[in-house]
Protein backbone atom coordinates (compact mmCIF):
# COMPACT_ATOMS: atom_id res chain seq x y z
CA UNK A 1 0.00 0.00 0.00
CA UNK A 2 2.90 2.28 0.66
CA UNK A 3 3.45 2.02 -3.08
CA UNK A 4 -0.20 2.87 -3.99
CA UNK A 5 0.33 6.26 -1.60
CA UNK A 6 3.48 7.19 -2.93
CA UNK A 7 2.10 6.61 -6.59
CA UNK A 8 -0.72 8.64 -5.71
CA UNK A 9 1.12 12.01 -4.70
CA UNK A 10 3.44 11.51 -7.50
CA UNK A 11 0.61 11.49 -10.00
CA UNK A 12 -1.54 14.15 -8.89
CA UNK A 13 1.21 16.71 -7.90
CA UNK A 14 2.32 15.92 -11.59
CA UNK A 15 -1.22 17.05 -12.91
CA UNK A 16 -1.64 19.53 -10.23
CA UNK A 17 1.94 21.36 -12.04
CA UNK A 18 1.06 20.42 -15.44
CA UNK A 19 -2.33 21.04 -15.46
CA UNK A 20 -1.26 24.73 -14.26
CA UNK A 21 1.52 25.43 -15.06
CA UNK A 22 1.68 24.64 -18.96
CA UNK A 23 0.77 27.36 -20.96
CA UNK A 24 -2.54 27.51 -23.79
CA UNK A 25 -1.47 29.17 -27.16
CA UNK A 26 -3.20 29.15 -30.36
CA UNK A 27 -0.07 27.46 -32.68
CA UNK A 28 1.40 25.08 -29.51
CA UNK A 29 4.95 24.14 -30.97
CA UNK A 30 5.46 21.16 -28.80
CA UNK A 31 4.42 19.28 -25.60
CA UNK A 32 4.79 21.85 -23.34
CA UNK A 33 1.81 23.76 -24.61
CA UNK A 34 -1.63 22.99 -24.74
CA UNK A 35 -3.48 24.04 -28.04
CA UNK A 36 -6.34 26.45 -27.24
CA UNK A 37 -10.21 24.43 -27.25
CA UNK A 38 -13.00 26.34 -28.64
CA UNK A 39 -15.59 27.30 -25.93
CA UNK A 40 -13.38 25.88 -23.40
CA UNK A 41 -10.29 28.38 -23.51
CA UNK A 42 -8.29 28.00 -20.04
CA UNK A 43 -11.26 26.89 -18.59
CA UNK A 44 -10.02 23.32 -19.71
CA UNK A 45 -7.59 23.29 -17.26
CA UNK A 46 -10.19 21.99 -14.71
CA UNK A 47 -10.83 18.91 -17.14
CA UNK A 48 -7.92 17.29 -15.37
CA UNK A 49 -9.35 17.55 -12.18
CA UNK A 50 -13.04 17.43 -12.33
CA UNK A 51 -13.79 14.72 -14.36
CA UNK A 52 -10.53 12.40 -12.17
CA UNK A 53 -13.24 13.43 -8.90
CA UNK A 54 -16.42 12.25 -11.12
CA UNK A 55 -14.63 9.12 -11.87
CA UNK A 56 -13.21 8.30 -8.57
CA UNK A 57 -16.42 9.00 -6.76
CA UNK A 58 -18.49 6.30 -9.13
CA UNK A 59 -15.01 3.92 -8.05
CA UNK A 60 -16.33 4.50 -4.28
CA UNK A 61 -19.82 3.68 -5.24
CA UNK A 62 -19.14 0.71 -7.29
CA UNK A 63 -16.99 -0.49 -4.53
CA UNK A 64 -19.97 0.12 -2.09
CA UNK A 65 -22.32 -2.44 -4.75
CA UNK A 66 -19.10 -4.59 -4.85
CA UNK A 67 -18.85 -4.98 -0.89
CA UNK A 68 -22.78 -4.82 -0.47
CA UNK A 69 -23.20 -7.88 -2.64
CA UNK A 70 -20.50 -10.09 -0.73
CA UNK A 71 -21.76 -8.92 2.46
CA UNK A 72 -25.29 -10.09 1.12
CA UNK A 73 -23.26 -14.08 -0.01
CA UNK A 74 -21.52 -14.12 3.30
CA UNK A 75 -22.57 -12.33 6.33
CA UNK A 76 -18.85 -10.87 7.29
CA UNK A 77 -19.45 -7.84 9.00
CA UNK A 78 -16.30 -6.40 7.13
CA UNK A 79 -17.53 -6.51 3.68
CA UNK A 80 -20.44 -4.10 5.52
CA UNK A 81 -17.27 -1.82 7.53
CA UNK A 82 -16.03 -1.96 3.15
CA UNK A 83 -19.11 -0.79 1.46
CA UNK A 84 -19.58 1.97 3.91
CA UNK A 85 -16.32 3.28 4.04
CA UNK A 86 -16.09 2.90 -0.01
CA UNK A 87 -19.77 5.21 -0.46
CA UNK A 88 -17.78 7.35 2.22
CA UNK A 89 -15.08 8.40 -0.41
CA UNK A 90 -17.57 7.82 -3.25
CA UNK A 91 -19.59 10.66 -1.73
CA UNK A 92 -16.50 12.55 -0.46
CA UNK A 93 -15.19 12.36 -4.40
CA UNK A 94 -18.36 13.53 -5.46
CA UNK A 95 -18.97 16.53 -3.66
CA UNK A 96 -15.74 17.56 -4.66
CA UNK A 97 -16.26 17.18 -7.93
CA UNK A 98 -19.80 19.10 -7.41
CA UNK A 99 -17.32 22.35 -5.81
CA UNK A 100 -15.03 22.14 -8.91
CA UNK A 101 -17.73 21.80 -11.53
CA UNK A 102 -19.76 24.80 -9.53
CA UNK A 103 -16.34 27.24 -9.90
CA UNK A 104 -15.86 26.57 -13.40
CA UNK A 105 -19.84 27.13 -13.89
CA UNK A 106 -19.79 30.51 -12.64
CA UNK A 107 -16.24 31.56 -14.79
CA UNK A 108 -18.33 30.04 -17.94
CA UNK A 109 -21.98 30.38 -17.38
CA UNK A 110 -21.94 33.31 -14.85
CA UNK A 111 -23.06 31.22 -11.52
CA UNK A 112 -22.08 28.58 -9.79
CA UNK A 113 -25.98 26.53 -10.02
CA UNK A 114 -27.52 26.54 -12.69
CA UNK A 115 -29.71 23.34 -13.13
CA UNK A 116 -28.02 21.84 -15.95
CA UNK A 117 -28.70 18.33 -16.63
CA UNK A 118 -25.13 17.37 -15.52
CA UNK A 119 -25.92 19.62 -12.40
CA UNK A 120 -28.93 18.05 -11.47
CA UNK A 121 -27.66 14.61 -11.84
CA UNK A 122 -25.46 15.18 -9.60
CA UNK A 123 -27.69 16.37 -7.00
CA UNK A 124 -29.74 13.95 -7.54
CA UNK A 125 -26.92 11.39 -6.56
CA UNK A 126 -25.81 13.13 -3.50
CA UNK A 127 -29.70 12.79 -2.38
CA UNK A 128 -29.64 9.14 -2.50
CA UNK A 129 -26.27 8.62 -0.41
CA UNK A 130 -27.06 10.96 1.88
CA UNK A 131 -30.29 8.93 2.27
CA UNK A 132 -27.81 6.01 2.35
CA UNK A 133 -26.11 7.28 5.57
CA UNK A 134 -29.02 8.97 6.97
CA UNK A 135 -30.76 5.14 6.89
CA UNK A 136 -27.13 3.56 8.32
CA UNK A 137 -27.61 6.03 11.53
CA UNK A 138 -31.44 5.21 12.24
CA UNK A 139 -30.88 1.55 12.25
CA UNK A 140 -29.51 0.02 16.01
CA UNK A 141 -29.07 -3.45 15.00
CA UNK A 142 -25.84 -4.03 13.38
CA UNK A 143 -27.00 -7.32 11.64
CA UNK A 144 -30.36 -5.11 10.25
CA UNK A 145 -27.99 -2.09 9.75
CA UNK A 146 -25.94 -4.01 7.53
CA UNK A 147 -28.29 -6.07 5.05
CA UNK A 148 -30.58 -3.16 4.73
CA UNK A 149 -27.34 -1.03 3.26
CA UNK A 150 -26.65 -3.75 1.15
CA UNK A 151 -28.88 -4.23 -0.51
CA UNK A 152 -29.30 0.15 -0.82
CA UNK A 153 -25.88 -0.20 -1.67
CA UNK A 154 -25.95 -2.49 -4.70
CA UNK A 155 -29.81 -0.47 -6.06
CA UNK A 156 -27.86 2.96 -5.73
CA UNK A 157 -24.76 1.97 -7.12
CA UNK A 158 -26.70 1.01 -10.17
CA UNK A 159 -27.39 4.57 -10.63
CA UNK A 160 -24.50 6.13 -10.40
CA UNK A 161 -22.55 6.21 -14.05
CA UNK A 162 -25.90 6.36 -15.26
CA UNK A 163 -26.23 9.91 -13.50
CA UNK A 164 -22.87 10.67 -14.57
CA UNK A 165 -21.99 9.40 -17.51
CA UNK A 166 -25.45 8.59 -19.43
CA UNK A 167 -27.79 11.00 -18.41
CA UNK A 168 -26.24 14.33 -19.07
CA UNK A 169 -25.53 13.34 -22.21
CA UNK A 170 -29.10 11.95 -23.37
CA UNK A 171 -30.30 15.42 -22.59
CA UNK A 172 -29.51 18.91 -23.74
CA UNK A 173 -28.04 21.39 -21.91
CA UNK A 174 -25.18 23.71 -21.05
CA UNK A 175 -22.35 21.21 -19.94
CA UNK A 176 -20.09 20.30 -22.55
CA UNK A 177 -20.61 16.39 -24.13
CA UNK A 178 -24.65 17.32 -23.48
CA UNK A 179 -26.77 15.96 -26.18
CA UNK A 180 -26.37 18.35 -29.46
CA UNK A 181 -22.87 19.52 -28.71
CA UNK A 182 -20.57 19.07 -30.99
CA UNK A 183 -17.67 20.78 -30.15
CA UNK A 184 -17.64 20.27 -26.37
CA UNK A 185 -17.95 16.80 -26.17
CA UNK A 186 -14.79 15.70 -28.33
CA UNK A 187 -12.45 16.82 -25.84
CA UNK A 188 -13.10 14.51 -22.78
CA UNK A 189 -16.18 12.21 -23.84
CA UNK A 190 -14.53 11.04 -26.90
CA UNK A 191 -10.80 11.33 -25.65
CA UNK A 192 -9.94 13.93 -28.65
CA UNK A 193 -7.07 15.60 -27.19
CA UNK A 194 -3.64 16.33 -28.46
CA UNK A 195 -1.09 13.28 -27.07
CA UNK A 196 0.32 16.07 -24.40
CA UNK A 197 -3.40 16.95 -22.81
CA UNK A 198 -4.49 13.16 -22.84
CA UNK A 199 -1.43 12.36 -21.28
CA UNK A 200 -1.74 14.72 -17.94
CA UNK A 201 -5.36 13.70 -17.97
CA UNK A 202 -4.84 9.89 -18.03
CA UNK A 203 -2.57 10.10 -15.19
CA UNK A 204 -5.30 12.46 -12.96
CA UNK A 205 -7.68 9.03 -13.52
CA UNK A 206 -4.76 6.86 -12.68
CA UNK A 207 -3.93 8.89 -9.77
CA UNK A 208 -6.94 9.98 -8.22
CA UNK A 209 -7.84 5.95 -8.69
CA UNK A 210 -5.21 5.45 -6.61
CA UNK A 211 -5.67 7.90 -4.23
CA UNK A 212 -9.33 6.54 -3.73
CA UNK A 213 -7.76 2.79 -3.10
CA UNK A 214 -5.07 4.75 -0.69
CA UNK A 215 -8.06 6.16 1.48
CA UNK A 216 -10.30 3.51 1.34
CA UNK A 217 -7.28 1.18 3.19
CA UNK A 218 -6.54 3.84 5.56
CA UNK A 219 -10.82 3.76 5.87
CA UNK A 220 -10.99 0.59 6.55
CA UNK A 221 -8.74 -0.04 8.64
CA UNK A 222 -9.95 3.00 11.09
CA UNK A 223 -13.18 1.07 10.97
CA UNK A 224 -12.26 -2.36 11.93
CA UNK A 225 -10.27 -0.44 15.49
CA UNK A 226 -13.86 0.95 16.05
CA UNK A 227 -15.81 -1.65 15.15
CA UNK A 228 -13.77 -3.60 17.68
CA UNK A 229 -14.13 -1.11 20.18
CA UNK A 230 -17.44 -0.87 20.12
CA UNK A 231 -17.88 -5.04 20.33
CA UNK A 232 -15.90 -4.30 23.73
CA UNK A 233 -18.03 -1.50 25.04
CA UNK A 234 -21.15 -3.76 24.65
Amino acid sequence: MRFVKHSAIAFITFVILAGIAIPIVPQPQGWLEFPIIPGLEEKVRSIFFHVPMAWASVLGFLSALYYGFRYLQTKDFDYDIKSVSSAGLGMMFCILATVTGSIWAKFNWGSFWNWDPRETSIFILLLIYGAYFALRSALSSDEVRARLSAVYSILAGLTAPFFIFVMPRIVGGLHPGAKGDTAGSTPVAQLHMPPNMRFVFIVGLVGFSLLFVWLLDMRVRIARIEYQISLKEN
